[in-house]
Order: C-alpha cells, then structure tokens, then sequence
C-alpha cells in the first residue's frame, strides 16, 4: 500500500481534494544548491535549514488536507511524514504472501479469490471514531510512528501492502459499528523478534492461518461503500454461511489519499 495521507470524505472548499505521495515525493525534491544563499551560513547550517524547511513543508500541506476532513495532523507526525516520504519505493514494499486456492470468473471477469494466508505477526491499532475514514486515518498514522523508527530497534521497518482494516457489523448486517483495527504485517525478516513499538495503544498480535475469499474494488472507503461491497460479495458467494458474518477485513493496496485506488473485500472463513 502506498501510504502518505488520507482521503476522508468531502473537503471544505478549497481544500486540496488529497494528499498523494507523488506530491510530497515533488516537494522534496527542491536541491539544497538551488535554495543556498550567500549569507555566510556553513554548509551545515544549510542543511539543517534545508531540512527544517522540508519538514515544515510536508507537514503544513499534511495539516492543509487533514483540516478539511477533520482530523488534525500533529506536529510530532513531522518526521514520519518526511521519512516516509523519503522512503517511498513502491520496488521495496513486500506483498504479504498467500496461497491461491481458487478463482472465480463469469464471462471473463474475476468474481473472487480464494486464499490462504499463513500464521503471521501484525502490529494492530484499535480506533473507534464517529467516522471510518477518520478511524482508518489515525489508526494509520499511530503505525507510521511504529514504522518510522518509534520502536525497540530505533529502525525503519519498511512498507508492507496490504495495509489491513478489521471492520464488524451489527447482526442484521445493516450497518457497520464504530470499533475498527487498523494492522500492519510485519515484514518477513522481522517476523520472529518484532520490534515492540513506543506506543503501548499499538499491539503485537499472532494472527493464525486463515482462508479468506477476495474481492477487488476501486474508490475511496467509507461505511456506504464497504457495505455495498459486503453485500455484494455476499450476493456472489455459493456459500456465503460457511463464513464469519460480523467480522470482514477491508484491504488497501494503494495510497488511501489516491482518487481510484485499489481496495478488496475479505470474508473470513470459519475456522
């Protein structure tokens, strides 16, 4: 999952419409030569100054966009913010590992995977704000804190795709509840000794193998278009009961600030 910023519902006029890494990667990109100035200053006091200044500007368009989908972007998500931008090498994010079980097509069309994900450790957030997207949005930037060097290894730990979200429903499956878990799969070479992270909200959980059934979708996620994409899947599924159906998973691939970014629907298979 590309990760930088968060698309929350409608933006006040005038606000930027998203964040996108692709423009945080251009505001970083100014040269320290272009903006050196004869003043005297050393060369190391002009980087300093260079990167004070990037850092700011990161955070205030983080803080422009954030404003108008209410959720406010603290000063202490600076560094994050700049590392992550920094660090944003889509050749470097690891795909969380599956087994491919089956694949439903209709007139050529992909229904749904069937998969099996293997026993693994996620570091999990739980949130329960008025609104998903503010849920999904600062559950994320508590695991960018984790990722960006806020833990017991003091190191970037790296992006790993898909960036999950545990969402439930109430039992006539007509609405979705408030309480959501926003994980994060660690990577391969730190799965056996996970870095514990700095914020105890943050947990280090074992998930166990599980069989899930996959559905791809595009757009922006919010409790209208997870539901419509609950049902739907429910629709297409032979046997839609052999699943849990309170509990689903929303997946994201692509940048959440993203126009038509890449989403899927998990159903959790009974153990």
């Amino acid at each position: 999952m590309e990760t930088g910023g968060c698309r929350m519902g409608g933006a006040e006029p005038g606000a930027p419409a998203m964040i996108t890494l692709e423009d945080l990667d251009g505001m970083a990109e100014e040269s320290p030569d272009s903006a050196y100035h004869s003043n005297g200053s050393s060369l190391e006091e002009e980087a300093e100054r260079m990167e004070d200044e990037e850092q700011e500007r990161l955070l205030s368009y983080w803080q422009s966009v954030g404003r108008g989908h209410q959720v406010d972007v603290p000063r202490d998500m600076a560094e994050p913010i700049q590392q992550l931008t920094r660090n944003n090498n889509p050749q470097e994010r690891q795909t969380i590992p599956f087994t491919l079980i089956q694949r439903k097509e209709k007139l050529g069309d992909l229904l749904y995977e069937k998969r099996q994900y293997g026993k693994a450790k996620w570091a999990c957030i739980k949130m329960k704000e008025k609104q998903y997207e503010q849920s999904i949005c600062l559950g994320f930037m508590k695991l960018m804190r984790y990722i960006c060097e806020q833990n017991s290894s003091g190191l970037y730990l790296g992006i790993t795709i898909p960036i999950v979200t545990i969402v439930h429903t109430n039992e006539s499956q007509s609405e979705m509840t408030q309480s959501v878990t926003v994980a994060y799969y660690l990577p391969e070479v730190l799965q056996d000794e996970p870095p514990h992270p700095f914020d105890s909200d943050i947990i280090i959980e074992e998930w166990p193998s599980t069989i899930v059934y996959s559905r791809s979708f595009r757009g922006i996620t919010n409790e209208d278009s997870i539901m419509r994409e609950i049902n739907l899947l429910a629709e297409i599924l032979e046997s839609p009961e052999l699943c849990l159906q309170d509990t689903f998973i929303i997946a994201g691939y692509t940048n959440p600030a993203a126009a038509n970014r890449h989403n899927e629907i998990w159903f959790l298979q009974r153990p």
